[in-house]
């Protein structure tokens, strides 16, 4: 068919840099290249972390796979002892994108054939030589979908393109035209429908959408914010970060007992995430990932913000520290 000529004009979209992993497969969201790197490997059994979203374990319950779990530190190093058998893979996340030391010790315990990495929060930290390593850019940029597999296994590329595209756009539109209230309605709807994991390829919206990025200035402002953010609340978050080992992160984890302080941020319209809730049902109330979930907040320190726009964040928890 002839290229068209004429007509009325598309969305104006900038040229972005070049692509940051050009080697990847591309997917319709993070669970389904986990659900196509499964089906391809067929491992006996998936050792996963008890903190992680129950969507990454769709996947497995779909391709019939045994799971086993494991903890982690406060670090987020691995706690418990796993004996990894032939046949089996453990996959490990890279959480918040601050971890990238942790997964350096995990390559030099485990035959790195076997781990697979989790990198849906930590978009800008390069593969490592392992199994394979999952991305998920859309909790990076605003696109409607979309997940990258870089694996040395071989996975076919799925013959069926995603057509959702276009519907889970509009909470994109409506965040750029109004408010984050607005289209949060339609921005759940939106995620409700990425559920079905059955592998199809990323539309050609969404990779249109990624060329136009520009990449290394996003890497840049999420160093600078995380670096602003851990001068003022390391000393009291319980997390030990080495800011010399980020690199692009999803957010600056603030890990602290005070009560309460996401509910006041939240009323402050300082909207930060809770990861994740789902797998209370697989912990103790005692245990650290427990802890994880009621009191660790999740600061934004994305491309969007500078120093100068945390004055309401700041001032919020310099006042709940101050009063506990």
């Amino acid at each position: 068919m002839n290229e068209a000529v004429g007509g009325y004009f598309e969305l104006e979209l900038p040229s972005g840099t070049a692509d940051l992993y050009p080697e990847a497969l591309r997917f319709q969201s993070a669970r389904a290249s986990f659900y196509a790197l499964l089906c391809a490997g067929r491992p006996r059994k998936v050792w996963m972390p008890h903190y992680i979203c129950d969507s990454m374990l769709g996947p497995l319950s779909k391709a019939g796979i045994e799971v086993s779990f494991y903890s982690v530190n406060e670090d987020f190093s691995i706690k418990d002892e796993i004996n990894l058998h032939p046949y089996e893979w453990i996959l490990y996340v890279n959480y918040f994108g601050v971890c990238s030391s942790r997964q350096r010790e995990i390559l030099n315990k485990f035959n790195p054939e076997q781990v697979v990495f989790d990198h849906s929060q930590a978009f800008f930290v390069p593969p490592f030589d392992c199994l394979a390593t999952i991305y998920s850019p859309r909790k990076f940029f605003g696109i409607p979908d979309g997940g990258l597999l870089i694996t040395k296994l071989h996975v076919p590329e799925p013959e069926e393109i995603d057509e959702g595209s276009i519907q889970r756009s509009l909470p994109l539109l409506m965040r750029l035209a109004g408010t984050p209230e607005s289209g949060y309605a339609d921005h759940q709807a939106a995620e409700k429908t990425l559920e079905d994991f059955r592998y199809r390829r990323m539309s050609a919206l969404t990779e249109r959408l990624l060329s136009s990025i520009d990449y290394e200035a996003a890497r840049l402002k999420r160093d600078e914010n995380f670096r602003f953010l851990h001068k003022a609340l390391g000393p009291h978050n319980r997390l030990e970060i080495d800011t010399g080992d980020i690199d692009g992160p999803l957010c600056y984890p603030f890990f602290n007992d005070l009560k309460g302080l996401r509910a006041v941020l939240i009323k402050e319209r300082v909207f930060t995430p809770t990861y994740w809730e789902t797998c209370l049902s697989r912990v103790k109330a005692e245990s650290l990932e427990y802890e994880f979930v009621s009191s660790l907040v999740p600061i934004p320190c994305d491309q969007r913000y500078s120093a100068k726009d945390y004055g309401a964040t700041m001032r919020i928890i310099n006042c709940s520290i101050t009063s506990a």
